[in-house]
C-alpha cells in the first residue's frame, strides 16, 4: 500500500453508448442500447437513460425491449470504438510511461512513475485535469479513482460513477471497504461468494474478521491468502505497462440460462466472431482456439483445439468452437460462454494475403481448355442496412440507419457536431445510398475540409 493515492483508474461512463449518443445528436438524453438487435441478440452497453428502466448488460436484447420499448438499438461500431479508445490512452500515456489497459475504456496508470507529486492534492489536480481533457478530445465522460493500491482505485472509480472522481485518502482504507459485499474484492466471484456466504461472511469487514486461516481452509492456500490480505486493504500489485497478451478472448454472462441448443450455439458463433475482431485489432494469430461454459449451477469446463497453424479467420475461430461445443452437454442450462485464442503470433491477415497472392504468382498455370467455366450471374440480393451504421447520400449527405424493412431503409441525416437531423425514407436499393466511414466525434478545424460530404437541410 502506498503512502499517497497515486494510483488512478479510469472507467469511461457506458463507453459505447456515449459514443454513439455523441456521434448522433438526436440520441443525446435518450435511452441507448448497444449489442446483437436480432431476436437472440445479448446487450454490450445501454446508456444510463436506458440502466433507468433496468436494462444492463449481458442482457437478452428481447428482455431489453420488453423493459425500454422506445430506446434506440444500435448494431456496435468497434472500429469508431477503438479509435476513441486510443484517443483516451494517448491522453493517460502523457501522465505517466506505466498505462496498464484493462479493455478499451479501462485502464490503471502509476501517476508517480509519471512525476505527480505524492500527494492527495497534486493527485486530485491530474484526475480532474484528465477528466477535462478527455471530455475536450472526445465529448465523452469518464470516472476516475485515486487511491495507494489498484483494487481501492478501482473501487473508487466505480463509486464515482458516472462522470466523477472518488479519492480514498490512505489510513481510510479499511472504513472504506468493510460495508461492502464481498464481491468488491477482485477474484470473487459468484461461486467463491457462495462458499463464503454458506460460511456466513458476506461483506469485506467479515471476510477480514475471518481470520486468514479460515479462508485457506474454505479456499484453498493461494486464493484464502490472497483474499485475506485483500479484504485487509492489502495491494501490492504494481501498474503493469506493455502486458504481451498470451490469449485473446471474450466471453457473455446471460440474465436468464440458456437451455435451447440452437440459441447456444447462436452465442458461441457470435463471440467467435467478436474474439476474432479483437485479435485482429491487436494485429495478431493464434493457433489455440478455447472455448469456456458456464452450467446453471456455476460449474464450469473449457475445452481447446488446437489447430495447425495459427489463424485470424473468423469461419476456422467459428467452426473450431462449434466441434468443441458438439461435445458438450448443455441441456441443463448455460449461464455463461466464452470464446478464446491463444499460441499467439505477430503477423496479421495482411501478410496471409501477400502469402495467398505469393502463391498464385508462382503456381502453374492451368490450361484454358481445363479452366471451369463462370458460374452463372446470380440476382444481386437486397442491400441490408443495420441500425446505427453510417452512410452517405449523394443529395442528402452523411447519417445514420435508423431501421430498415419491406424494402424501404429509414436514415437521419446528421452528423457529431450538427442539430439534430431529419429523417428520410428511402429504398434499400437508393443508387444514391452508400455505406460510409465514422465522423469524427469532435468538429474538424476550420480549414480542414468536411469529413463525409454536404451536410443534411
Amino acid at each position: 500500500m502506498r503512502g499517497a493515492p497515486t494510483i488512478l483508474h479510469l472507467d469511461m461512463d457506458a463507453f459505447y453508448a456515449s459514443v454513439e449518443q455523441a456521434s448522433k445528436p438526436s440520441l443525446r438524453g435518450k435511452p441507448v442500447v448497444v449489442g446483437g438487435i436480432g431476436p437472440r441478440g445479448v446487450v454490450a452497453t445501454a446508456s444510463y437513460e436506458a440502466r433507468v428502466f433496468g436494462v444492463r448488460s449481458a442482457m437478452a436484447t428481447a428482455q431489453a425491449r420488453r423493459l425500454c420499448p422506445n430506446a434506440a438499438y444500435l448494431t456496435p461500431r468497434f472500429g469508431l470504438y477503438q479509435e476513441v479508445s486510443r484517443t483516451v490512452m494517448r491522453l493517460l500515456g502523457e501522465l505517466s510511461p506505466l498505462v496498464e489497459p484493462l479493455s478499451l475504456d479501462e485502464a490503471f496508470v502509476d501517476l508517480e512513475a509519471g512525476g505527480t507529486e505524492p500527494t492527495a492534492d497534486a493527485a486530485r489536480r491530474v484526475g480532474e485535469r484528465l477528466r477535462r481533457d478527455i471530455r475536450a478530445a472526445t465529448g465523452l465522460t469518464g470516472s476516475v479513482g485515486l487511491a495507494g493500491s489498484k483494487m481501492l482505485a478501482k473501487i473508487a472509480s466505480e463509486e464515482a460513477k458516472p462522470d466523477g472522481l472518488v479519492l480514498i485518502a490512505p489510513g481510510t482504507e479499511l472504513e472504506v471497504l468493510g460495508p461492502m459485499s464481498v464481491r468488491a474484492i477482485p477474484g470473487v466471484g459468484p461461486a467463491t461468494a457462495e462458499t463464503l456466504r454458506r460460511a456466513g461472511i458476506t461483506t469485506v469487514a467479515e471476510t477480514a474478521e475471518a481470520g486468514e486461516a479460515e479462508l485457506v481452509r474454505l479456499l484453498g492456500k493461494a486464493h484464502g491468502a490472497g483474499l485475506y490480505a485483500l479484504a485487509t486493504g492489502h495491494d501490492d500489485r504494481p501498474v503493469v505497462a506493455e502486458r504481451d497478451a498470451k490469449s485473446v478472448s471474450v466471453e457473455d454472462t446471460f440474465a436468464e440460462d440458456l437451455t435451447d441448443r440452437t440459441r447456444v450455439q447462436y452465442e458461441l458463433a457470435r463471440l467467435a466472431e467478436r474474439c476474432v475482431q479483437r485479435l485482429r485489432a491487436a494485429g495478431r494469430s493464434g493457433r489455440t482456439v478455447v472455448i469456456k461454459v458456464r452450467s446453471y449451477d456455476f460449474s464450469t469446463l473449457t475445452r481447446s483445439e488446437t489447430l495447425r497453424g495459427p489463424t485470424d479467420d473468423v469461419a476456422v475461430v467459428r467452426e473450431a468452437a462449434a466441434r468443441l461445443l458438439d461435445g458438450v452437454d448443455t441441456t441443463a442450462g448455460v449461464r455463461l460462454l466464452g470464446v478464446g485464442v491463444s499460441g499467439l503470433a505477430d503477423y496479421t491477415q495482411e501478410d496471409l494475403f501477400a502469402q495467398a497472392a505469393s502463391a498464385a504468382r508462382t503456381a502453374p498455370e492451368t490450361p484454358a481448355e481445363a479452366a471451369p467455366p463462370p458460374p452463372a450471374e446470380a440476382p444481386p440480393a437486397p442491400r441490408r442496412w443495420s441500425p446505427g451504421v453510417d452512410v452517405h447520400h449523394a443529395e442528402y449527405g452523411p447519417g445514420w440507419v435508423q431501421g430498415s424493412g419491406l424494402g424501404r431503409v429509414t436514415v437521419r441525416f446528421e452528423t457529431p457536431w450538427s442539430a439534430p437531423g431529419r429523417v428520410r425514407t428511402l429504398s434499400v436499393d437508393d443508387p444514391a445510398l452508400e455505406p460510409a466511414e465514422p465522423l469524427p466525434l469532435i468538429p474538424p478545424a476550420p480549414d480542414a475540409p468536411e469529413a463525409g460530404g454536404p451536410a443534411a437541410a
